[in-house]
């Protein structure tokens, strides 16, 4: 293993421990490639590897996969983090300070779909605030395309259908 991929796969576990939150690829992507310290295939190539050694392990959405760090990901940041510079720990904490609530939003607002028993699908809607969850709505539709419409439009719709439930229901 290269000095260099090493340094990148300690990178994705200092920003992994400092936002002490999942993280999306695009979202470790986005950093490293702003950053300019590497091409999106070696980000890639990197984030399989720390999956296959058990760095990280990965969850599936809709459209993104999001990245969790693994025990055995903080017990090698622990003993080898020192290998990140200064700089770059500085690097990363801006980033993280800068787009924290849009990290947070993207984790916090998801929808997801799977086929049902026959030939719909089912949507699963959810948003959740911290370590609780605010509404969990799952929508049966006819059609994937629907599905996918929905998944697409959840992000934009959700505080307004979660307001106008509370208002029915309340």
């Amino acid at each position: 293993m290269s000095d260099t991929l090493t340094l990148y796969k300690l990178i994705i576990l200092k920003m992994l421990t400092q936002i002490d939150s999942p993280l999306t690829n695009s979202q470790i992507s986005e950093f490293i490639l702003e950053k300019e310290y590497t091409n999106y295939f070696t980000v890639q190539q990197v984030l399989a590897e720390m999956e296959e050694t058990g760095l990280v392990t990965i969850s599936s959405s809709h459209n993104s996969s999001i990245y969790h760090i693994t025990d055995t990901g903080r017990e090698t940041l622990h003993y080898f983090g020192d290998k990140i510079s200064d700089a770059i720990c500085q690097d990363i904490l801006e980033y993280l300070q800068k787009n924290h609530v849009k990290i947070l939003d993207a984790l916090s607002t998801t929808a997801d779909y799977f086929p049902g028993n026959g030939q719909e699908y089912l949507v699963r809607c959810q948003v959740r605030e911290q370590d609780s969850t605010l509404i969990d709505l799952t929508l049966s539709v006819p059609s994937r395309t629907q599905a996918v419409a929905v998944c697409d439009h959840w992000k934009g719709k959700s505080q307004e259908i979660y307001a106008y439930v509370m208002e029915q229901l309340l």
